[in-house]
């Protein structure tokens, strides 16, 4: 993707934008673009950029904050940071307001798209049509896994001004109804057209290539399929599974829908992890953060060459602790000097520590540096804050964080990636689901070996890893087989939160996280009492604009809290 086209897009997308009645009138501007110019491919751009890497603003509180966070990838709460881990879980109205405001706010720009390029629109073309249901399925996907029953079915209605709220299994059902009727028009072609007809570039997801998207399409619908499988009155998911075995699926490395990011436009238009953690001082801010416990153990624990793919060794140093002279904090300092020196311990860490904290006013902890690779737990309290220094756990790689500008080498967002089209397959076929079929351990291992080349780790250490138990369902109990193939999916949609927490969610795996917390002398046990988040609440926005309808959708899904299992994760 070249920058110019991302500023091209932003130029042509705020002139143009609302213009599906009266498409003519622009050509009357002797400085506008002409009318052989003119191309409904100049408005997938933004659209595709929005929903994976928006401005700062969602990106740091929808995406960082909580969906990174609920899946356990990253971990706020260290001395350095402004906010305990208990961040996110406890209910804030701001936080929660922009995720709503995001994805409700989202929908326009891809309508737009879709109104254009409709039949009787004025850039008719049934092949960007037909792209743009995908991008619509991704979006649903991802909107009403995060909050449950929305509008759907009514949304984008001009003469509906208050949609109703659709329940979850007919949202899924709606959108796979698109991603057929997608399929269906993309048939053997593969592109949009000649000329300005053609998506090419202007497309950051696939390049214009439609096989491509079709697959993505067939592979979207498994993924929604695998998720609603054995949700209380699923009538629809094995059936749609057996047809997505049926057709082809994203099945190489060039298959990996993967969004480049552009390296030159303000972070008020597209954001990265680095607008939260340089733009606040770097590794020592404030708005900083550290990777979890529960993904370094994974990864280090079966010495998984995608460890140092996504990050840093920790920083180590000495630290002296010292007791607080009174309170609660006194009383329970000994206890938590010794959860810590335990997870170290645990971990296998190089560490020395000089003094007693059950008989000392204070201890040091010495670790040398850059040698081990540990992760802070999840969800520690605030009271425990000075203790977990940032010095003694893993912290992202540059590539993770590097500023725009100063590379070509950014990390890409994951839209839809190969390994999760094997690892579907895999699962589908230990679930025993009819016209699922197939070697489940072979396809589980091709998963992992896609994902490791996907993040860049050496063939021979791919090699070395699929060796291992922890890579191989060949044998074993059907629970033992679906938790590795849920924490593959897990570790493969590092960085990709919205995915992660609903695999945990869904699956149950990884259990460190899916089993919550308990212990309030070191855990924020949050607004949900310690239990893991099923979902987020909805936004003060959705209650004033369409009250109504939203209290309909309550009255069927539960209770407007974090903790309300959504339909796909109930048993």
């Amino acid at each position: 993707m070249k920058s110019n086209i991302f500023l091209i897009i932003i130029l042509i997308a705020s002139g143009l934008a609302g213009c599906t009645k009266n498409f003519e009138e622009i050509n009357k501007d002797p400085n506008a673009i002409t009318a052989d110019e003119a191309s409904a491919k100049y408005f997938i751009t933004v659209p595709q950029y929005k929903l994976y890497a928006p401005d700062n603003y969602p990106y740091w509180r929808a995406m960082l904050i909580h969906a990174d966070r609920f899946a356990g990838y990253f971990t706020f709460g260290d001395n350095y940071s402004w906010w305990s881990d208990e961040l996110s879980y406890t209910y804030s109205l701001s936080y929660t307001d922009a995720t709503w405001d995001f994805y409700e706010g989202y929908f326009g720009q891809l309508d737009n798209f879709l109104k254009l390029t409709q039949v009787g629109g004025d850039f008719e073309n049934q092949y960007m049509y037909a792209v743009g249901l995908i991008i619509k399925g991704l979006y649903y996907q991802m909107f009403t896994e995060t909050f449950g029953e929305i509008p759907y079915s009514e949304a984008g209605d001009p003469d509906i001004i208050l949609p109703k709220y659709d329940t979850q299994i007919d949202i899924y059902k709606g959108v796979i109804a698109d991603l057929n009727s997608a399929m269906t028009t993309i048939g053997a072609a593969t592109k949009t057209g000649d000329g300005v007809e053609d998506l090419g570039s202007n497309d950051l997801y696939c390049n214009g290539d439609l096989q491509k998207w079709k697959k993505l399409a067939n592979t979207l619908k498994l993924r929604i399929a695998m998720r609603a499988y054995g949700a209380t009155g699923d009538d629809f998911a094995a059936s749609a599974v057996s047809q997505c075995f049926s057709a082809p699926l994203l099945s190489t490395p060039d298959d990996n829908v993967l969004m480049t990011k552009d390296n030159i436009i303000s972070k008020w238009n597209s954001d990265s992890y680095a607008g939260a953690w340089l733009d606040f001082g770097g590794y020592n801010s404030g708005g900083g953060w550290t990777v979890s416990k529960v993904m370094i153990d994974n990864l280090r624990d079966n010495n998984d060459p995608r460890l140092t793919k996504f990050v840093k060794p920790a920083a180590g140093g000495t630290f002296t602790f010292t007791k607080p002279a009174s309170g609660s904090d006194a009383t329970l300092w000994p206890k938590r000097v010794t959860y810590l020196t335990n997870v170290l311990t645990a971990a296998g860490a190089d560490f020395t520590k000089t003094g007693n904290e059950n008989t000392d006013n204070s201890v040091t902890i010495t670790m040398p540096a850059n040698k081990n690779y540990l992760g802070q737990p999840v969800r520690l309290n605030g009271f425990i804050k000075p203790l977990i220094r940032r010095e003694f756990f893993c912290t992202p790689t540059d590539y993770f964080v590097v500023a725009k500008g100063t590379t070509t080498n950014l990390y890409k967002e994951l839209v839809l990636t190969t390994a999760e089209a094997y690892f579907l397959q895999a699962e589908a076929i230990v679930k025993g689901i009819s016209g699922a079929s197939g070697d489940a351990n072979a396809l589980f291992q091709e998963g992992i070996r896609q994902s490791m080349l996907m993040w860049g780790c050496p063939e021979g250490d791919i090699t070395t890893y699929l060796a291992q138990p922890v890579a191989n369902i060949a044998s074993g109990t059907t629970d033992m087989k679906l938790e590795k193939i849920a924490t593959q999916k897990w570790i493969n949609s590092y960085t990709e939160g919205f995915e992660g927490w609903a695999v945990v969610r869904k699956m149950g795996y990884p259990s460190e996280l899916a089993d919550g917390v308990t212990d309030v002398d070191i855990f924020g046990l949050g607004s949900i009492n310690g239990t893991y988040p099923e979902r987020m609440q909805y936004g003060t926005g959705a209650y004033s604009k369409n009250g109504v309808n939203l209290n309909i959708a309550i009255g069927r899904q539960g209770a407007d809290k974090m903790d309300t299992k959504l339909w796909f994760s109930k048993p």
